[in-house]
């Protein structure tokens, strides 16, 4: 595991060479400008995957100050690298973005309707969905593949004896959600619904913008977390990194989705903040 990060105060001579640093296991970058050529992200973008090569490593995260360099990260994709971006845990914990948001807003949940926009089901997905409907009693499926949730109907109703509907009508599927858990729907699908004008949308995949000149309420498409106990990464706690995507990279994705809740909960880990574009939560 590499972080990559830009140097404070580089001086001349490594600007021009493209001189990379090496602290431990973060790679120090001589960048200090608010952009920079193409052949200069080419050349420090192979500086970093010959020092990636030599240790055998495909996982980065990335400064805040780093990600603004789009030519960089698009030359490091190229090299197929995973850069963290917290997309995965965002999904991971959806229901505690959910439970965030209704205790910000002052929102019982057994009065409130959470409207969830899927397409394609994972497994953390549907461990997710179980356990939403087990604290909020309003549960809506809208999807596009509507067959495959009747079976998730179905099984809800005999285990829980909770009643969920899933459907797709987009004049009133989403008209009365106060909440809706945005799970894969991209732009241009989810603003052919008509949207409840003070909804709250939760968007997993990020960068969907509602487009609805109703449409009054927090749309968010990022979010942060705070860490009580983060062991060997304490020396990440600052405002260079964002602290979601350093505890996504110390995840094994592959393991039990209650391994996974396990390790939140033994390392303290909570919502701190709800990114949406006029207003955070």
């Amino acid at each position: 595991m590499y972080y990559i990060q830009e140097i404070d105060k580089p001086d001349f001579i490594s600007k021009l060479f493209n001189i990379i640093k090496i602290e431990n296991n973060k790679i120090l970058l001589p960048i200090d400008d608010e952009e920079i050529s193409n052949n200069k992200s080419y050349k420090l973008a192979k500086k970093i995957k010959q020092i990636l090569i030599n240790t055998n490593c495909k996982k980065i995260v990335l400064s805040n100050k780093i990600k603004k360099y789009k030519e960089l990260i698009n030359y490091l994709y190229t090299y197929q690298y995973e850069i963290m971006d917290g997309k995965w845990l965002f999904e991971v914990m959806s229901k505690e973005c959910i439970d965030y948001i209704s205790e910000k807003q002052g929102l019982k949940k057994e009065e409130t309707t959470v409207s969830i926009l899927i397409n394609d089901l994972t497994e953390n997905t549907l461990e997710n969905i179980n356990k939403i409907i087990q604290e909020y009693k309003r549960v809506n499926i809208i999807t596009n593949h509507i067959e495959k949730f009747k079976k998730i109907e179905k099984t809800v109703l005999d285990k829980y004896g909770i009643m969920i509907t899933v459907g797709n009508n987009k004049k009133k599927s989403l008209s009365k959600a106060k909440i809706i858990l945005n799970v894969d729907f991209p732009t241009e699908l989810i603003n052919q619904y008509n949207i409840y004008e003070n909804a709250i949308i939760l968007n997993l995949k990020g960068n969907v913008k509602i487009n609805k000149k109703r449409y009054n309420g927090i749309n968010i498409n990022d979010y942060e977390i705070s860490v009580k106990n983060l062991g060997d990464m304490e020396c990440f706690r600052s405002d260079k990194y964002k602290m979601a995507e350093i505890y996504e990279a110390q995840i094994y994705k592959k393991q039990p989705y209650r391994d996974i809740i396990k390790k939140l909960k033994k390392d303290k880990v909570e919502i701190s903040d709800l990114k949406g574009e006029n207003s955070n939560i």
